[in-house]
C-alpha cells in the first residue's frame, strides 16, 4: 500500500493497543506524534482513518494503518517539510 495517495487533511484518530488516550486530529497529526514516540509506543499504534485506502494483495480496502504504515508517512512528512 502506499500512503503517498493519502491527504495530509484527511480526518483521523490514532489509537493505541495499551488503551491510552487517542489522538484525534488530520493524518498530519497522527504523523507528527508518531514521530515522537518512544519505539514500544510505536509497536503499538494504529491510524484509524474516515476514508479506507486499498491493500496490496487484499479485496477490500482497509481502514487500519499499523506501525510500519505510520512509519511510512512519518518519513514522508519530514521529506515534505525539509
Amino acid at each position: 500500500m502506499s500512503t503517498d495517495t493519502i491527504p495530509w487533511d484527511q480526518a483521523a484518530t490514532m489509537i493505541d493497543l495499551e488503551g491510552r488516550t487517542p489522538i484525534i486530529g488530520t493524518i498530519r497529526d497522527c504523523a507528527m506524534h508518531f514521530a515522537l514516540y518512544k519505539p514500544h509506543a510505536r509497536e503499538n499504534a494504529r491510524v484509524l482513518l474516515t476514508v479506507p485506502v486499498h491493500r496490496e494483495g487484499r479485496k477490500t480496502r482497509t481502514w487500519l494503518l499499523d506501525p510500519p504504515e505510520i512509519a511510512a508517512l512519518s518519513d514522508r512528512l519530514k521529506r515534505e517539510t525539509q
